[in-house]
């Protein structure tokens, strides 16, 4: 394992009914780095979202997080980590705060604690001249926003963001990556998939890119162009819808 290593995973397959949804992938995802998962639709990246925040189980092989395996010890990995899914988990007919104080609840958090982190994650997300306001009301990308919030009212120190600007407005976009761009100085590690190629080139420090549960590449953009002969990103992402 590298010595900057955080997250370690090891020959890990996924299987639904007979389809393989990842088959027998390794990397690693060093400390403070942002990680970005890129690959064609049904490539595995969400399956592997959803194993890492430890909502499946692998079928073999494991995920280790500071040495400590989400199949033995889930529940204190999941302390570490923020989850972002690609669903909206919010209810439309409360405010802002009030999602909010609902997931801070389920965190453990209390008190004044609470209500300053609630407060602290709005303003994050510009969201403070929001907050009362129904959910409902919100744009595409304020919900998104908020997403975020919630999983970041418990500090985590590990963020997983599965198509975090999946449909969202450019002020959004540009709101969620600077948001990244700021955890990551403060040494937060950050997994993230995107359909968006420009966005996993500017935001991310190292690439896996996967394809029908395949494991066909890891490493810096500029490496895994050399060794693919490539002259882009989005040239060999369009090879391999091509292959498919």
């Amino acid at each position: 394992m590298a010595t900057n290593s955080l997250i370690s995973v090891r020959d890990v397959t996924k299987r639904y009914r007979n389809r393989i949804a990842l088959d027998h992938i390794s990397f690693e995802v060093n400390k403070g780095e942002v990680f970005g998962l890129i690959g064609p639709n049904g490539a595995g990246k969400s399956t592997f979202i959803t194993l890492l925040a430890t909502i499946n189980k692998p079928d073999s092989g494991d995920i280790l997080v500071d040495g400590k395996s989400i199949v033995k010890a889930p529940g204190s990995i999941r302390k570490r980590i923020g989850y972002v899914p690609q669903e909206i988990a919010l209810y439309p007919m409360l405010s802002a705060y009030d999602n909010l104080d609902l997931w801070a609840g389920i965190y453990g958090l209390k008190g004044q604690q609470k209500k300053q982190r609630i407060a602290a994650v709005l303003e994050y997300l510009r969201l403070g001249d929001r907050a009362r306001d129904k959910v409902g009301t919100f744009s595409g990308g304020m919900k998104r926003r908020l997403n975020i919030a919630a999983s970041l009212l418990h500090k985590p120190d590990i963020l997983i963001m599965d198509e975090p600007t999946a449909g969202v407005d450019i002020l959004s976009r540009t709101t969620i990556a600077e948001m990244i761009k700021s955890l990551k100085a403060n040494g937060c590690t950050i997994i993230i998939t995107s359909h968006y190629i420009d966005e996993l080139e500017l935001l991310c420090d190292r690439l896996a890119i996967l394809n029908k549960g395949v494991l066909l590449h890891t490493g810096t953009l500029g490496a895994i162009l050399e060794k693919t002969g490539k002259e882009s990103l989005e040239a060999l992402m369009l090879n391999l819808e091509e292959m498919r």
